[in-house]
């Protein structure tokens, strides 16, 4: 199963909800896909979709989805990277009245260029390569993964930092 999610930005994600749709009505992906359009205006015809998704339900399709398309909200592709999982990042840009900058792409970019584990789809038109080829693209990331996240080792010494506090 693929799932999609364009967040809860405000503005539409017309771009991302109508070519996965496009993609799947041509049979260029034969799997599931459920998608979760936000404020898009497109209705999709050849995929499950809904609006708006509990953090609950958010949760299991990142779980249970093979490959995980999302925009380029941190909070959205940082979930199936905590599981994980390489996320196809689709960063939503202002030229296409997106968000009101293009800070997705930049900060998407950079994460990206410094090792993190993102695809990140630039130009729309490479989705269905991505998607088609989706495991030959994360050997790639994965040989290349460089990025290591300091949250475990905050986490670990301020865990220590406590307990030394309350040892007596």
């Amino acid at each position: 199963m693929i799932f999609v999610t364009v967040g809860t930005h405000e503005q539409q994600f017309d771009r991302l909800v109508k070519k996965v749709d496009e993609l799947k009505g041509r049979d260029l992906i034969r799997e599931q896909v459920v998608i979760q359009t936000g404020f898009s205006t497109y209705e999709p015809s050849n995929c499950i979709w809904k609006q708006w998704l509990s953090h609950d339900e958010m949760y299991r399709y990142v779980k249970d989805a093979r490959i995980v398309v999302t925009h380029g909200g941190p909070a959205s592709f940082l979930m199936p990277v905590q599981m994980g999982k390489v996320p196809v990042v689709v960063p939503r840009q202002q030229e296409c009245g997106e968000h009101v900058n293009n800070h997705q792409l930049t900060f998407a970019k950079s994460l990206s260029s410094r090792g993190a584990g993102l695809i990140v789809v630039e130009d729309i038109a490479d989705l269905g390569d991505v998607l088609t080829n989706y495991d030959r693209y994360v050997e790639k990331k994965r040989d290349k993964n460089t990025y290591h996240s300091n949250n475990l080792v905050f986490n670990h010494r301020l865990e220590e930092m406590a307990e030394s506090l309350f040892a007596s």
